[in-house]
């Protein structure tokens, strides 16, 4: 039994377990998720991965460049075209993109399988997922493993209303929900230039981040909420001289003026590929969002209104829900979801106390695993098994991709689905089959089938898995058949 627990705890609340993970667990398989509850738990070593400011400032310096060349171009017509010298340094900018993804996927990937801490790391995806950025585009690319590192994992074991400012301020998060572009309808920017108000990011953060669809709030709360937010962009050349020509024409024409505008400008190119708030492209006046009107600091509007968003019933119920669908199962029972509710309003948002109510969870606990792995789950919880990482069977993004669940690529705001029926399809359990093949040869080379099962799921195989592989014509197909089981394919 206790053996049994300890394999609940490794597969179903960790990312699958490591050689020996299920014994260390079995003692006291709570107490051994708990200890994991740890702000250093939940974070990765940067390395060699670039911040979202260097990714952006690389990226504002190879546009600048790409200017300079066409403008040099210009003046002397017998050099490069203009046009070639463009394609060259965008390129350049996509290409580093690219492969600073490819970087952020391998290490992602390294952490999760060699993580003494799984439980911290299953706990930092699923707040990813529910924070979701995903690389739909060249901008996108570079910000998505940055803005994990940043804005999700230091505050995973914190304050809810923290991580939720944190995500919602960051430049991936204004990017992504085309916020960076968004600015107050009666602003000069708004009347001189073709920008306007964008209520993305208010809607995802009422319908996806906090409340959740039906929760109360209607479309006036959503354009309040937006106009609130307005004034939060990145830090660019462009946002400076947008702010400009608000200072231009609030201020007058006298040097005291044109100075503190050439102040502005320089603080905004100083924060170039950060999260800046630029008052003259904030929608001016008191917002009204749920019932309460919100006045004073421009800057601190949309600040107040995240923190009353933490703080609502409402969210309690979606982020409570989201919990117990994830490790309980896709219907979670009544009680699970009320037991995390009342926890998160006991303790005002905070993560950790949040944590450990799920770990409590006797819902959770049951002997029939309920979850189906996703792609990313099964890849992980297969290296971990083995100690190395080649289940992957090449580079991470390749089998990712095969698989269909590439990180940091959710098909929308919403992140990647958590059921069973977005993952169990005819066509998606034939790429798990050809995925399984492809890679038992190279698992059994240092390991048996048998020995790898039970390394890996301990007590929760059954008997008719176990005598299936022990019955398999050979090492690879009994690895085959292990991979594939009922119980290895759930959590």
């Amino acid at each position: 039994m206790t053996r049994l627990m300890g394999a609940i705890a490794a597969t179903r609340f960790g990312l699958g377990a490591r050689p020996g993970e299920i014994n260390d667990a079995a003692s006291d398989p709570r107490a051994w998720l708990k200890a994991q509850i740890r702000p250093d738990a939940a974070l990765i070593p940067p390395g060699e991965l670039m911040s979202s400011k260097q990714v952006l400032e690389a990226r504002v310096d190879g546009l600048l460049g790409q200017r300079r060349s066409g403008e040099e171009d210009k003046v002397r017509p017998s050099a490069n075209p203009a046009e070639e010298v463009q394609k060259a340094v965008l390129q350049q900018v996509q290409r580093e993109a690219r492969e600073g993804l490819q970087k952020e996927i391998e290490a992602r990937s390294r952490h999760a399988a060699i993580t003494p801490d799984p439980f911290a790391e299953r706990w930092v995806r699923f707040w990813s997922n529910h924070f979701t950025v995903a690389a739909r585009n060249a901008q996108m690319i570079g910000l998505v493993g940055p803005f994990e590192r940043e804005a999700i994992r230091p505050h995973v074991f914190g304050r809810f209303e923290t991580l939720l400012a944190a995500s919602s301020f960051h430049p991936a998060m204004l990017t992504y929900l085309d916020a960076a572009r968004s600015v107050g309808p009666s602003t000069v920017a708004a009347r001189q230039r073709d920008v306007g108000l964008n209520e993305n990011l208010a809607r995802e953060i009422l319908e996806l981040h906090t409340m959740g669809v039906g929760s109360g709030y209607d479309q006036a709360d959503i354009i309040e909420f937006a106009k609130a937010l307005t004034g939060w962009t990145v830090g660019s050349p462009l946002t400076a001289r947008l702010a400009s020509l608000g200072m231009e024409a609030a201020g007058a024409r006298a040097a005291r003026g044109a100075r503190a505008r050439q102040a502005a400008r320089r603080r905004i190119l100083e924060q170039i590929g950060e999260a800046v708030f630029v008052e003259e492209l904030h929608e001016p006046g008191p917002r009204k969002v749920l019932g309460i009107v919100y006045s004073g600091s421009a800057e601190q509007q949309a600040e107040r209104i995240l923190r009353d968003l933490s703080s609502n019933p409402a969210t309690a119920r979606h982020i409570a829900f989201k919990l117990a669908r994830h490790f309980v199962s896709d219907t979670p029972p009544a009680s699970a979801t009320k037991k995390l509710e009342d926890a998160y309003l006991r303790s005002e948002g905070d993560l950790s106390v949040l944590a450990g109510a799920v770990i409590d969870l006797d819902e959770a606990w049951g002997a029939q695993p309920q979850k189906f792995k996703c792609p990313e789950e099964l890849l992980i919880s297969a290296s971990r098994a083995t100690g190395s990482q080649t289940t992957f069977g090449g580079a991470p993004r390749q089998i990712y991709v095969s698989l269909a669940q590439q990180p940091f690529t959710a098909p929308s705001p919403a992140g990647w689905p958590d059921d069973t029926a977005s993952w169990s399809g005819a066509d998606a359990m034939k790429k798990r089959l050809e995925w399984a093949n492809a890679v038992s040869r190279r698992m059994v080379r240092g390991e048996a089938p048998t020995s790898f099962l039970d390394q890996a799921l301990a007590d929760l195989a059954s008997k008719r898995t176990r005598d299936a592989v022990a019955r398999a014509e050979s090492a690879e197909q009994g690895m085959t058949i292990a991979l594939m089981s009922p119980e290895f394919q759930r959590r």
